[in-house]
């Protein structure tokens, strides 16, 4: 990063952008942290406790698209301010009523999902500031907020055996409402935003196939990220007896890697090319995903596999939002929401999907292992188009940025 990034666009959107983001994703990951204690209340099953967890990213995915047409049609800092106020709601409501059934814990994982909608906010929000050579750079720093589920990982756990799990609730609360005071004081519009389109206009998108790959390559980096987030407290666990308390460790450490690599893999990105930069995140997630399905002795192993594997997703996210914008620059805002709704279920499919490998086969071995194999078709995919990007919207003289 270079003083001219800085002088680009507006550094107080980028921060609140990454702020927001943040704090989001904190909350709507919080039941996978939660995930072990909940399900021991609640007498839950692995396959139960894996819905649990995957509903706030299902519900996430869906909202990202509504979120995107509140983007475009209004703005991204009136279409956050609303989604803060209905999560602030959704936290205080379930520490006041409290959670005493699967029914009322996957209502709650419904709301969760307006904080994961935050993605298709957050990067528009940030994006429409900076030209196209710096557009990896900051929608990498703005999805840096997936860092929020560290803070969720670390502390949820912990805070939950010394105050019950329901009281996490309140305690979330609190600096996501610091937060949405400095968003509302200090996040600002870009003055050259895209007009609003008509709905025909969206799914005129969907009629182009460039569309439809962006939303499987991010179905793969970020589902493979939230899904593994959200499964990994109730993986260690079950796989090698972990505390509720130590098994957030090692998740936190899981997606700590994962989302610190995602500025640095849209930076990497504008650096050598996104399609570059993403045949090699298929390469190495598919190959320790891969390796972690043959149930391994030690969970110290296990653990480096997925840090491993998680770095190479968080790079992967960021590379991806750097192509986007040179592809759908006009469209980022619908986009967004798009690509992140394919992302939120791909996670969803993941986290749903190790739970009922678990149930109905005793380990984690067939879905860690689909996992990796649909890892592999998404680096055929990306080869598959990549001269013709190159050669058309992607080429030296459409663009200033490498694709």
């Amino acid at each position: 990063m270079n003083k001219a990034f800085w002088k680009a666009g507006h550094t107080p959107t980028l921060l609140m952008a990454f702020l927001y983001f943040d704090l989001s994703f904190m909350v709507w990951y919080i039941l996978g942290p939660l995930a072990i204690q909940i399900a021991d209340t609640l007498h839950l099953t692995a396959q139960q406790r894996g819905l649990m967890v995957a509903t706030p990213i299902l519900a996430g995915a869906v909202l990202r698209f509504g979120m995107g047409l509140l983007v475009d049609h209004f703005s991204a800092k009136t279409a956050g301010i609303l989604g803060q106020v209905v999560v602030m709601l959704a936290l205080g409501g379930a520490w006041l009523l409290g959670i005493h059934s699967l029914e009322q814990a996957l209502i709650l994982g419904l709301f969760l999902g307006v904080a994961g909608a935050s993605f298709a906010v957050a990067l528009p929000l940030a994006s429409q500031w900076y030209p196209q050579e710096h557009q990896g750079t900051a929608m990498g720093i703005a999805g840096a907020g997936n860092s929020g589920t560290v803070f969720a990982a670390l502390l949820a756990p912990g805070l939950a055996a010394a105050f019950g799990w329901e009281s996490v609730f309140l305690m979330a609360l609190l600096p996501v409402s610091i937060v949405f005071v400095l968003f509302c004081l200090f996040a600002k519009n870009a003055p050259q935003r895209p007009a609003p389109k008509a709905m025909a206009d969206y799914l005129r998108v969907l009629g182009d196939k460039d569309s439809w790959w962006f939303m499987f390559f991010y179905c793969m980096t970020f589902g493979g990220f939230s899904g593994l987030a959200s499964a990994l407290p109730g993986y260690f666990h079950d796989q090698y007896g972990l505390s509720a308390v130590s098994a957030g460790y090692y998740t936190a450490a899981c997606v700590f890697a994962g989302s610190m690599m995602r500025p640095l893999g849209g930076a990497l990105a504008d650096r050598i090319g996104g399609i570059r930069t993403l045949l090699v995140v298929y390469t190495v997630a598919a190959a320790l995903i891969a390796v972690v399905g043959f149930n391994l002795p030690q969970a110290t192993v296990a653990l480096a596999l997925f840090v491993g594997a998680m770095l190479a997703l968080g790079c992967g996210n960021g590379a991806v939002f750097q192509l986007v914008p040179q592809r759908f620059r006009k469209e980022i805002g619908v986009m967004t929401g798009l690509i992140g709704m394919a992302g939120g279920i791909g996670g969803f499919l993941l986290a749903a999907g190790l739970g009922m490998a678990k149930q109905h086969t005793g380990n984690y071995q067939v879905g860690l292992w689909l996992f990796a194999a649909l890892g592999l078709v998404a680096w055929v995919g990306l080869f598959a188009v990549k001269l013709r990007w190159r050669t058309t919207w992607g080429s030296s003289s459409v663009t200033a940025a490498r694709v």
